[in-house]
């Protein structure tokens, strides 16, 4: 919706956001403020750490030798290197995760999921997909998980158009 007027004598032409929009905008808001804590709520009761260090693990997890440059880890984890620097080094006091520099090139330094950090993010993540499935999935509809991930995709795709990493999945 195009409303003109003036705000402070200046002219605005700004598109406002209709009444269903704005409702719309409101709602995605609080999921994205809301759902990451309630994910983080589960993971410190149940396995005592955050959302954030149990996304190092997991990505970690899945990884060839269970290893990945930290700077790769930060995108997939979406945090900044200090962030994922001081988590990894929480992990690495737990026996889960160790660095050590790159052997193919020294600038970067790998983190690697341990034996033991593997046991922790395989005995984790039975209570996190059901807190998932709980909040996510268990209220759509059979066909709405398809739209939710094409209506991501689309913001997503409006956010970063390069995409989070190389080589990660089209969104």
């Amino acid at each position: 919706m195009q409303v003109a007027g003036t705000i402070g004598g200046v002219s605005d032409e700004t598109p406002w956001l209709d009444q269903d929009e704005q409702n719309t905008w409101l709602t995605l808001f609080s999921v994205l403020t809301r759902l990451p804590g309630s994910l983080d709520n589960q993971l410190q009761r149940d396995a005592g750490i955050n959302l954030f260090e149990y996304m190092i693990l997991a990505a970690l997890s899945v990884q060839p030798e269970r290893r990945m440059r930290m700077s790769m880890l930060a995108a997939i984890s979406e945090g900044s290197l200090p962030r994922l620097s001081q988590a990894v080094g929480r992990l690495e006091k737990r026996g889960w995760v160790l660095r050590s520099p790159d052997p193919e090139d020294g600038r970067y330094t790998l983190a690697t999921l341990t034996d033991e950090g593997f046991e922790k993010v395989a005995a984790t993540a039975p209570g996190h997909v059901a807190e998932v499935r709980r909040l996510v999935f268990d209220p759509l509809t059979k066909a709405q998980p398809r739209q939710l991930h094409d209506i991501c995709g689309r913001i997503m795709r409006a956010v970063d158009p390069a995409g989070p990493y190389p080589g990660a999945r089209p969104y």
